[in-house]
């Protein structure tokens, strides 16, 4: 029995250390996208914002895209439940991109990001388990 309860604490601090090892992961390539990033998160936001008049930040985010290093925008507007997704290169500080996400379209990507959550944390499970 305290064989058992010892395998159970190893496997469940094991499944704990390999979730923030993945945590921290994360956290570390944001931080090194923003160290790349001449452009402040701030900068981008007025720059994304004087093309959508009117329009309420909801979510942003650094990333890499197509080899380009890019502050991405949704943005929404009062009397309509599209979003303006605005793309602001981190380097230059110019827009790469204005497009317009419908509800159908917002909900198709919610549907690809998860799909993608799950199969990320489908290998990290596999990773790990390897360990």
């Amino acid at each position: 029995m305290k064989m058992k309860n010892l395998l159970c604490s190893m496997l469940t601090a094991s499944v704990l250390t390999g979730g923030l090892a993945g945590c921290m992961t994360e956290k570390e390539n944001h931080e090194k996208l923003e160290a790349e990033a001449r452009v402040t998160r701030a900068d981008a936001e007025k720059t994304a914002l004087a093309k959508v008049p009117g329009g309420t930040i909801k979510e942003g985010e650094l990333e890499k895209e197509k080899g380009k290093l890019i502050w991405s925008f949704d943005i929404s507007t009062p009397g309509t439940t599209d979003i303006k997704e605005v793309q602001v290169d981190a380097i230059t500080g110019a827009v790469v991109s204005v497009e317009t996400e419908t509800a159908a379209d917002q909900e198709k990507e919610k549907k690809a990001d998860a799909k993608e959550k799950k199969k990320k944390d489908k290998e990290e499970d596999e990773k790990d388990e390897k360990k």
